[in-house]
This record gives structure tokens, sequence and C-alpha cells, in this order.
């Protein structure tokens, strides 16, 4: 891994060089070992917060892990490209616009003791604009090679919190084109829906049920790129302890080994059908 500037990094996909790289901020790592068809992202594997907010951050180091989704990029990081956020969606969500990115509550708690000074909302919201270009040149590139792209949005949640039954898994698709692409949708819910887990841990997957597929990631791409499909795909924390802070490793490892091999398929089935 090399660190390299948000415009090197961006040069180097414009040149379509292969090359695995840390942003010279710290605030994003992106690997592209070839240059395919699909992408898979894990903007809220991000744990770093940085310390000139300790002091004013009235939520614990805990309440920031419970709201991430940690663990996400291990569950991805044998494909080829793949593209993750560093930082706490407490110093600024990737999966929500600038104006919203820096919160001033988090799950109904106020989170600065004081209210945070333009200078810090600024350096935060640069590293998210960032980010975003960063995607778009990726994206871009994904397009101009293949025709179309196909984005697989890992994220986790809290299952434990709800007072009901919830997936295993879950798409979020209420922001993609369900016509054109609803084939593509219910093919990635099945292979989920066979994905096995250690410890007989019960297994489901269904559309919109916990979560619908609202973020900015997915909003962004979908509005900017005619021919990318964003599969905003949610699994419960079934891969950690949410109250000890604990991860399963083998949990996590069994989840990598299949997706290995689910993407990649999901990602030529997806190719054959928008190539029609």
């Amino acid at each position: 891994m090399e660190k390299l500037s948000i415009n090197a990094i961006i040069k180097k996909i414009e040149n379509e060089e292969l090359f695995h790289a840390v942003s010279d901020d710290y605030s994003l790592t992106l690997k592209i070992d070839s240059y395919v068809h699909y992408v898979c992202s894990a903007i809220h594997d991000g744990h770093q917060f940085r310390s000139e907010l300790w002091d004013n951050c009235l939520h614990t180091e805990y309440d920031r892990w419970y709201e991430e989704d940690p663990a996400t990029k291990a569950m991805i990081q044998s494909q080829p490209i793949v593209i993750s956020g560093c930082d706490s969606r407490f110093e600024y969500d990737l999966n929500r616009p600038p104006e919203e990115a820096v919160f001033e509550t988090a799950w109904g708690k106020q989170l600065w003791k004081q209210p945070l000074p333009d200078a810090m909302k600024t350096k935060s919201l640069e590293k998210h604009a960032s980010f975003y270009k960063v995607v778009s040149a990726l994206i871009q590139k994904i397009e101009e090679k293949h025709g179309c792209c196909i984005v697989f949005d890992m994220h986790s949640y809290n299952w434990q919190r709800w007072d009901r039954e919830v997936p295993t898994w879950n798409l979020g698709t209420s922001n993609i084109d369900n016509k054109r692409f609803g084939n593509e949708v219910e093919s990635w819910r099945n292979r989920l829906s066979h994905i096995k887990f250690p410890y007989q841990i019960a297994q489901t997957a269904k559309i919109n049920d916990t979560f619908q597929g609202n973020g900015y990631f997915l909003k962004y791409i979908t509005q900017n790129f005619k021919n990318t499909l964003v599969l905003a795909t949610e699994i419960a924390k079934i891969y950690a302890d949410e109250y000890k802070q604990i991860i399963y490793p083998e949990v996590v490892e069994a989840v990598a080994n299949q997706l290995e091999i689910n993407i990649p398929e999901q990602a030529t089935e997806f190719l054959k059908h928008v190539s029609k």
C-alpha cells in the first residue's frame, strides 16, 4: 500500500493503473487489482475519530462503534476493486449528503458538548468531498471501459435492538431502477439467502425490510451514472456481540469466503443482462 494524494489517486484511475493506496489524509483506502466491471465498498467500516474532537464529544468510543459497520471491509477485501472509508461516521457520514454529513445529534443523543466550530466542520466536509471525487472518477472509468458497472455497497446493522424478527440480509432498493434491475436484485437476494454461517445462525434475506436504500452513496452514483447499479447490502451484526464490542472473526471469514465466490458470479450475471 502507498500513501497518495486524492489527485494522485484520481490520476492513477484515469491512467488505469493498478494500485493499493491510502489517501494522504488517511480518510479512505482504495485497492484496484484489475479494472473489472464491479466495485465493492465499505463506507461505514471506519472507526477513526480525529483527536481534536475527542474532548467535545458526548458519545463514547463504544457508542460510535455500535453505530458503525465494523468488519464490512474484511468481508469484501478479496475483491478486485475495494473502496472504504477510514473515518467514523460520527466525524462525517459518507452515506449522507454534505449538508447533513456532520451530525449535531446522533441516534437521539446530542453529539457535541459545545457546537462544532465551522473550521472543524469544514475539515470533515473536505474529506467527504474528496471521497466522492474518487468515487466519481472510479465509476466513470468503469463505465467507460465496460459500458456498465455494479457496486456492492456493504453495510451492517444492529439486529438485537429491533422488537421483531429481522432478516440476516437486507437489500435496500427504493432508489434504484427496479423495472430495469429487478431480476438482478432478486438474484442477489437469493444468493445471499444461501450463504452458510457457523453455529447454525438463522439465515434469511429480504428486500426493503429493515432499510430501504436511502443512502447518499447509492443516490449519488445512481443519479450521476445511468448504467451503474448499486446494491445496498446490509448484514445483521450476527458476526459480533453488539453489546460487548466483540467481533467473531470466524463468522466474518465465513461470510468473506462465500462473498468471494458470489460477488463475481453476480457481477457476471449483471454484465450479461446489461449487454443484451
